[in-house]
């Protein structure tokens, strides 16, 4: 354990994390492909989106993998950060749309293959505020991977056109080994079960051993359904919000989005300190309260648009403040042994939320009978804002119930011992 402790394998564990969002890093050449490919918009969109398609599977796949072969989480992380490479890599020799796709799609099974387990492996590795501080800085990691991935590809774009722009992943390679020379060797959870290290987990609600998985679990799934739905609508509609307010020739959206994406950073990196002060409850606020004013900003600016962009700057922080947090609290909801299940079975509902946004946020616009267009893009973060605030609410008094419960039990074991003697 005390091999964990040092400086450069800490940024290791985390380093796992950098290329994660790097499926984005590409959205600035996509009118370059568009046009040398002669392909329609949604064609080259869905070079966007398919990496989270494959993840939704990959994800499920991998734990699967490693009890089918026996893999660890070290070497099962490294292999997918090594199909990250080889996949991103394949469009900047490819002009071939249908062979671009592919690659995209195993780029998909690449994230998906090491993802949760990056995420559980910090779990069994660190405990207490320790353990915190890291998910919250590994949060912050995807941050800043997406943020370089992304400006790294623009400057290729801009010098060595849109193939270039693909050469990015190279980074992966480098990663890989960082990852596998620091990270400390680690056996498969099965082995770690049977010779009984397996570290027993302490409910903070209960205050008894986790021996089963939550019920719980399915309402956290639902919880960042939503959280993610919201976030990826206010980002995507963002863009046409602001021309719609400043006219066809404004083209200072990506400004914002890259401020919003340090706001984000600055999210995951306070999350330990916040946690620390107010507790996980008093986080869970904070995030709920911050994402609740900012969808309000969005939803409510009308064609102000200096409110319209304070939305779009505030909504990174809280977001990736309840990211790591969902994560952090996950080894109470079940056994350690199946801390890498539960954080796939997570991770499918933050990847479906992406995939599911736009059909979302299109019901929330016909509720409110407005239009898919022009000030109507912001209707829906009305109804996102109202249901951060009524989740909030009912964490409350969950909260005052349970409180409540363990007031009245206390006070009958007295009355029930007396009764004995």
């Amino acid at each position: 354990m005390k091999h964990s402790q040092s400086m450069a394998t800490k940024l290791a564990f985390l380093s796992a994390s950098f290329m994660v969002t790097s499926a984005y890093a590409i959205q600035s050449a996509l009118p370059q492909i568009k046009s040398s490919l002669a392909i329609s918009q949604p064609q080259v969109e869905y070079l966007v989106t398919a990496p989270s398609f494959a993840v939704m599977f990959f994800v499920v796949l991998s734990p699967l993998l490693q009890d089918w072969f026996n893999i660890s989480d070290k070497h099962i992380i490294m292999a997918g950060i090594t199909l990250v490479g080889i996949a991103g890599l394949v469009p900047a020799f490819a002009n071939n749309y249908w062979v671009i796709l592919v690659s995209r799609l195993f780029l998909g099974a690449g994230y998906g293959l090491y993802n949760s387990q990056a995420i559980s492996l910090i779990s069994v590795w660190y405990q207490g505020h320790e353990r915190t501080s890291m998910q919250g800085w590994r949060s912050a990691f995807e941050q800043i991977g997406n943020a370089c991935t992304l400006t790294i590809s623009s400057l290729l774009l801009i010098y060595a056109g849109w193939h270039a722009a693909f050469l990015v992943y190279g980074l992966a390679f480098a990663v890989m080994a960082f990852f596998a020379w620091r990270v400390p060797n680690d056996t498969h959870s099965t082995s770690n079960d049977d010779d009984g290290q397996t570290e027993e987990t302490i409910s903070p609600l209960t205050h008894e051993k986790v021996t089963k998985i939550s019920p719980l679990v399915v309402a956290i799934l639902a919880f960042v359904l939503l959280i993610k739905m919201d976030f990826i609508g206010m980002e995507d509609r963002f863009p046409g919000l602001a021309v719609a307010i400043n006219g066809n020739q404004f083209k200072g959206t990506g400004t914002y989005l890259s401020l919003m994406l340090i706001g984000a950073t600055l999210g995951g990196a306070c999350y330990g300190t916040l946690q620390k002060h107010f507790g996980y409850i008093g986080t869970i606020y904070i995030g709920l309260i911050l994402l609740a004013i900012a969808n309000f900003l969005f939803g409510f600016g009308g064609n102000n648009f200096m409110i319209i962009a304070a939305g779009i700057l505030l909504v990174g922080f809280p977001m990736q403040v309840l990211t790591p947090l969902i994560f952090n609290i996950l080894p109470f909801m079940a056994p350690m042994k199946l801390q890498t299940k539960i954080t796939s079975f997570v991770l499918i509902g933050f990847n479906f939320g992406a995939f599911f946004s736009p059909t979302a946020d299109a019901w929330f616009n016909h509720l409110l009978s407005q239009p898919l267009s022009g000030l109507g893009l912001a209707a829906p973060f009305r109804i996102y804002g109202v249901m951060m605030l009524i989740i909030a609410a009912l964490i409350f008094l969950g909260k005052r119930g349970l409180e409540l419960r363990s007031q009245h039990q206390g006070s009958l074991a007295p009355q029930k011992q007396s009764i004995n003697h």
